[in-house]
């Protein structure tokens, strides 16, 4: 049985284009979830929480987090704050978040996709010599 893959993001992030070309060059299946075109559901981000810390998944280095008011940044204190400002806006996710059966990761990283989607290679057992 094939375990879904899900990427997770928007369309015009660098880190989702090379997690998408990486997976594609690796012949692994995925469906790409865009926050911009498919929309962001509370559901969905409390199943993250679930798996992982809130604050991993807010965006504080994006231009968007900067250009909220610093009052409200500062209201971002724990998961139903941070929901909060995640449905409200939706690119301050951190990118991509990919999912691929219990797994949640963030961010691309080539080492911890090859863990996940490359089989380490096989070896085959090697014959006694003779002398």
């Amino acid at each position: 049985m094939t375990v879904a893959t899900v990427v997770y993001g928007i369309e015009t992030c660098d880190q989702v284009r090379k997690a998408r070309s990486w997976l594609r060059a690796q012949d692994v299946p995925f469906r790409f979830h865009d926050f911009r075109a498919d929309g962001l559901a509370q559901a969905l981000l409390e199943r993250w929480m679930g798996h992982l810390p809130w604050d991993a998944l807010v965006n504080r280095r994006s231009t968007t987090w900067r250009q909220i008011d610093a009052t409200r940044r500062a209201s971002v204190v724990d998961q139903t704050s941070a929901i909060d400002l995640l449905l409200a806006n939706p690119t301050l996710v951190r990118r991509p978040v990919l999912e691929s059966g219990d797994r949640i990761l963030i961010g691309f990283s080539e080492p911890t996709y090859r863990a996940l989607f490359v089989a380490p290679p096989t070896t085959t057992p090697s014959s006694p010599s003779s002398s």
